[in-house]
């Protein structure tokens, strides 16, 4: 039984204890009064009739009328004249009615006894006899009776106003109660929120005990992720720069080329410095310290825009550029051609020998070795050149649409055609069990045609706010593998999808008409959509979590500095991007991060999952840092 129902009960309880108490008292004090009245009225009537007798002559007959005339004007239940030795001479008795408006029940409950009144008859100076006379008691019944009514109304009365007030009483406990239950609630859901402190004492103390000590806990969570964010600008950024180390940037081209999610084409670009030596010992240290982040500064600027690109300090003098998604790199050449020419002109570097910049287009798949070999040739032949100098390697040669309205026709053909499906990839836990299928989307071009990743048409579909009719087809399919005996799908949610309200409300009727179903369906959004659109992501959490559906974020890990704001999301899981898990069997750094991470996730009750493992020295490291699960070509596929 709830708190509030026993209080309910109490309340109820005493207050029918309290009322009932009351009538029973107040009836018994009423019942006392009347049967002392009576007792009274019995004794006036018996001297009044014993004066009245006194004065009459002693016939019999005389007398007997005197009583007769008495007891007939209905108001006593006996009269009586005995003599001096204690002999009945007249007596008059009459039934007890009491009248039909009050119950027999109430009579055998509450009996009024009539104390009988006595006075002394005499005649002369001799006694002539007693008369006894009781009064009759209907009326005094009736008076009860009726003041017993009375009373039971007023206490319903009283007992509707203590309901009224119980109720508000009870609120105002309820309110701030109910709050403090809902912040344990969200606690257990990993979701740490604070509450207003109520006015009650107790309750006071109670919130701001709890909110204590989730100030504690995000405060723990907050040094901690200080501290792990520093790790990991240590492990994968150029000090002097802030941009991506090679390690780390390499990495992130080899997840551009291999994931499948991944855009199907993009450009590299790679800026060479010609004397960076020579700058150094002409100017000093601190200024070609101030030509590297100049550099640097202009490549942050240019991925700024673009959450997928990437920037990066190679070396002493290489700058790397990778723009998924990018078909024509020359405007990211010319914009890093201009500002060498802005450091030429403030007398930074040498007019002499300035920089060089490269630049390649590629494919999905395509080898790392190969692309970074066609750029280096490009930058080979820039450097033969004097000055500045831009070459460009051979473009790649697109056969998907280019424009908006054939990407617009293709995509609508496939939607209503239904030529969409879901491919699956194993995520397995340390112990070799299915943890879900990974099920990203699959879109064909024409009937028998080729079927497309999500990478090639997903970022098209977002242009076009197309990406919420695609997310639904992926969740109807997801519900079908499920309902076919699948044991758990995973699917991928697109940030402009989840930032409608349309989409969230479409997306939650749908699960609900099968929420049988809903604990077996993983729905992940990236970490880019996730923190872009960060109140539409909490918005769609708590629209889902009550379907019973698992809840992550994909790619995570960029952004690490932000996983303080996924306390009051109440998340299930998380998957770490590929490009920290590559080569993470050797790389120390990446390891101490890593190790915090899954440590940090874990502390808030999230699943930590591995995306993109590629070598089984990978994959056999995972659990020592901490990892719950992978994913990626390296997991071996078991049948189901």
């Amino acid at each position: 039984m709830s708190l509030f129902r026993q209080l309910w009960l109490a309340v109820i309880a005493s207050a029918v204890i309290a009322f009932t108490g009351s009538l029973v008292v107040s009836t018994l004090t009423a019942r006392h009064y009347l049967e002392r009245q009576l007792a009274i009225k019995n004794n006036d009537n018996a001297a009044t009739l014993a004066l009245a007798m006194s004065q009459l002559d002693k016939d019999p007959v005389t007398i007997e009328l005197q009583i007769a005339a008495v007891f007939d004007s209905g108001q006593y239940a006996l009269v009586r004249l005995i003599d001096p030795d204690g002999k009945t001479m007249i007596e008059k008795t009459g039934q007890q009615n009491v009248g039909r408006n009050v119950p027999e029940w109430f009579i055998s409950l509450l009996p009024i006894e009539s104390k009988p009144g006595q006075a002394q008859v005499s005649s002369g100076w001799n006694q002539f006899g007693t008369i006894e006379l009781v009064s009759h008691s209907r009326f005094a019944y009736a008076e009860l009776w009726w003041g017993a009514l009375q009373l039971l109304g007023w206490f319903a009365v009283g007992g509707v106003l203590v309901g009224l007030l119980g109720m508000q009483f009870l609120g105002r406990i309820r309110r701030p109660l109910d709050a403090v239950v809902g912040q344990a609630k969200a606690i257990s859901e990993r979701r740490f929120t604070t509450i207003a402190e109520p006015s009650t004492p107790e309750l006071q103390s109670l919130a701001r005990a709890m909110n204590a000590m989730v100030g504690r806990l995000k405060a723990m969570f907050a040094e901690e992720t200080t501290r792990l964010e520093q790790l990991r600008r240590e492990a994968n950024l150029d000090s002097l720069t802030g941009l991506a180390n090679r390690d780390f940037f390499m990495n992130q081209l080899a997840a551009a080329l291999s994931d499948d999610d991944a855009p199907p084409a993009g450009a590299l670009v790679l800026l060479r410095l010609a004397d960076l030596a020579g700058i150094n010992k002409r100017a000093g240290r601190e200024m070609a310290d101030e030509v590297l982040r100049r550099i640097g500064s202009t490549l942050s600027g240019l991925i700024e825009e673009r959450p997928n690109a990437a920037a990066a300090r190679l070396n002493g003098a290489d700058f790397a550029l990778l723009l998924p998604g990018v078909q024509n790199p020359a405007p990211y050449a010319e914009i890093l051609l201009h500002a060498l020419n802005d450091l030429v002109a403030a007398g930074q570097i040498d007019s002499e020998r300035i920089g060089y910049v490269a630049s390649s287009s590629y494919l999905h798949k395509q080898e790392v070795g190969k692309l970074m070999a066609s750029v280096d040739a490009a930058l080979a032949s820039a450097e033969a050149e004097s000055g500045l100098a831009w070459c460009r390697a051979d473009s790649y040669d697109d056969q998907h649409p280019t424009s908006n309205a054939d990407w617009k026709n293709l995509l609508d053909g496939a939607i209503r055609a239904q030529r969409l499906r879901l491919i699956d990839f194993p995520v397995t836990g340390n112990a070799g069990q299915l943890l879900h299928l990974e099920c990203p989307l699959r879109l064909q071009t024409t009937e028998g045609g080729e079927w497309l990743a999500a990478g090639s048409f997903m970022p098209m579909a977002a242009r076009l706010a197309m990406t919420t009719e695609l997310d639904l087809a992926a969740s109807r399919l997801a519900l079908e593998r499920v309902a076919a005996g699948a044991p758990a799908v995973a699917v991928n949610l697109s940030g402009e999808s989840i930032r409608d309200a349309s989409f969230r409300s479409r997306l939650f009727a749908q699960i609900a008409a099968r929420k049988d179903l809903a604990p077996r369906l993983w729905l992940e959004v990236s970490e880019i959509g996730v923190f872009k659109h960060f109140d539409e992501f909490h918005a769609f959490c708590d629209a889902m979590r009550p379907l019973g559906c698992r809840l992550g974020i994909e790619h995570f890990g960029r952004q690490f500095s932000e996983i303080g704001r996924l306390h009051g999301v109440g998340l299930d899981y998380i998957k770490v991007d590929g490009s920290f898990i590559r080569a993470i069997d050797s790389q120390t750094g990446n390891q101490a991060f890593i190790k915090g991470l899954c440590s940090i996730a874990h502390n808030i009750g999230l699943t930590v999952i591995a995306e993109g493992v590629q070598t089984a020295a990978e994959l056999a490291i995972l659990p020592e840092l901490g990892f719950d699960g992978a994913t990626g070509p390296a997991v071996p596929r078991k049948e189901q």
